[in-house]
């Protein structure tokens, strides 16, 4: 007992607080969402609709084809979102600390979710390449698939086969799209939650509502972004040895020539589905794991 006020007052535990809780928030909610994740990723690939989609999975590969990645997809949080959420908590700290404890206006909180997006985007994209190569593993021949059997012997190959820069590839447009989603994701929930908050909302309306709105806006803002990573991150090379874009700026200028900018949007409904769900259940895990560390004095 007096070891764990030793950690707590020392500063130790405050300090990594905001990035434990963020990483366990994201981890719960990744078990719940990763279905749909599953399908939003093959109807960008081009396999149809959300509903021809989830029959073929089914008829295919039965309910575990809705779970293959998710090893993958935790590691992610736990990279990724650990990082993200903690950074963003921690920035917007040392922010109103300058602010004279003054809330931030939306263009600084912004700012804050630009700069945690692009800090957890660099240390997720390893995991986030794993997971894009095992959900579109079961699209391709059976001779052209990586049969990767989870995240780190994923990870282990991609290394030996293709070298370590390897596992960055693609992390150009997970940076940009990371930067994205967090403007929205993060900024606007901090907003809203003020926003509900001052106008005597209670305290589940005030978090529904707000994760609510900004899962909405992660979504409009990231798909794009998120469509182009997509591509470029699962695309193997033809038998002359040539892949089917040269970059993401390729990507774009071929992606808009086909079907112009509503092409970037396909499979919206079911990437907002995906999205606002995932970032509400990371909301509300988030309020009740703070609770509960209030409770036990943490």
């Amino acid at each position: 007992m007096g070891d764990e006020k030793l950690v707590v007052s020392s500063g130790v535990w405050p300090t990594i607080k905001p990035f434990v809780n963020g990483g366990a928030a994201g981890m719960l909610a990744t078990c719940i969402i990763q279905p749909i994740d599953m399908i939003k990723v093959r109807i960008q690939l081009g396999q149809g609709s959300a509903a021809h989609v989830t029959k073929q999975m089914l008829k295919n590969d039965g309910i575990r084809a809705f779970y293959k990645g998710l090893s993958a997809g935790l590691l992610r949080q736990a990279t990724y979102t650990t990082t993200r959420l903690g950074c963003f908590r921690i920035l917007t700290n040392k922010a109103i600390e300058s602010n004279d404890g003054k809330p931030l206006p939306l263009y600084q909180k912004a700012l804050c979710g630009l700069t945690a997006g692009a800090i957890g985007a660099t240390i997720g994209s390893p995991a986030d390449l794993a997971l894009i190569r095992m959900q579109a593993d079961a699209t391709v021949p059976a001779a052209q698939r990586r049969n990767y059997t989870n995240a780190f012997q994923a990870l282990y190959r991609i290394t030996a086969d293709e070298g370590i820069l390897s596992l960055w590839k693609g992390a150009g447009p997970t940076v940009v799209r990371a930067m994205a989603l967090n403007m929205g994701m993060l900024a606007s929930y901090d907003q809203c939650i003020e926003f509900f908050g001052d106008n005597g909302f209670s305290e589940v309306s005030t978090v529904v509502g707000a994760s609510s709105v900004s899962g909405f806006f992660a979504a409009a803002c990231s798909l794009p972004v998120d469509y182009v990573k997509t591509q470029i991150q699962k695309m193997q090379p033809d038998a002359q040895g040539k892949y089917p874009y040269s970059g993401s700026l390729d990507c774009v200028v071929k992606t808009f020539k086909a079907g112009g900018p509503l092409k970037f949007y396909d499979g919206f409904p079911v990437y907002c589905l995906r999205i606002a769900p995932h970032v509400m259940m990371t909301w509300i895990f988030l309020s009740q794991i703070k609770k509960l560390e209030e409770s036990m004095g943490l």
